[in-house]
């Protein structure tokens, strides 16, 4: 594939004033022996505010470490990520973590709820990181996002008790409590049957319209992804669109 095939789709998206992401030809590099596996090979992306952007591509394509880049969790080898006007590489380890907590949620395919917290334990947590929010807030908060998500009546359930939907949801809800401008998610209904998968896309649709929140969601599915505003699709380096 040739740099004029790879799309940056920066005529249909703000500036970086109004972006909520932004990643200037992200590059990455990874050492394989005595060789090096280029994976992203020059990565252009905005995200605007309440936009749903889904990433496809095969098994190993880089997809997961687009994610990872963007959520400054790990370092390009070239290029630079913009979130909400700021500049990860111009900032420390401390202060992206900030950032994270006050601007990123995140969702994975194995849903990482902590067993022994129930549901709205969980969800609360990401505040709890806040020194500005007391206890009582954050609890109150957390039940209203899990009312938000349709399981205001499974709060005290602990991960054990709830089915992979529920669990989903939860991990939806502790995503979003902190009101990021943007949510990750790698895989999401990967292990959900499609009747579940369909809420889940359904509840994001709903929270985007709702909360201004924009996702980035890496999937397999690509019926899933067409139902987003842009899906884009990874491959040999470059994203290209659908």
């Amino acid at each position: 594939m040739n740099s004029s095939e790879k799309t940056t789709d920066s005529a249909a998206q703000p500036g970086i004033g109004k972006a909520v992401l932004e990643c200037r030809n992200l590059t990455k590099v990874f050492l394989e022996g005595r060789e090096d596996l280029q994976v992203l090979k020059g990565i252009d992306l905005l995200v605007s505010p309440s936009e749903r952007v889904a990433v496809v591509g095969s098994s190993g394509s880089g997809k997961t470490t687009l994610l990872q880049l963007l959520a400054g969790l790990d370092s390009p080898s070239s290029g630079e990520v913009v979130l909400c006007g700021q500049r990860l590489v111009s900032v420390s380890e401390q202060q992206q973590g900030e950032l994270r907590n006050r601007h990123l949620g995140f969702v994975y395919q194995f849903h990482h709820l902590l067993p022994e917290f129930n549901a709205l334990e969980n969800v609360a947590m990401p505040l709890l990181l806040r020194a500005e929010v007391s206890v009582k807030a954050a609890r109150s908060r957390a039940q209203d996002m899990l009312e938000m998500v349709g399981l205001s009546a499974r709060t005290s359930h602990k991960p054990a008790e709830l089915s992979g939907g529920e669990r989903q949801r939860v991990a939806i809800a502790r995503a979003l409590v902190g009101s990021p401008d943007l949510v990750l998610m790698d895989e999401p209904t990967g292990n959900l049957d499609p009747h579940t998968a369909g809420r889940i896309h359904e509840l994001m649709d709903s929270l985007s319209r709702q909360l201004t929140t924009s996702f980035i969601v890496v999937t397999h599915d690509l019926d899933f992804a067409r139902q987003m505003d842009r899906a884009l699709r990874l491959e040999d380096g470059y994203l290209v669109a659908v």
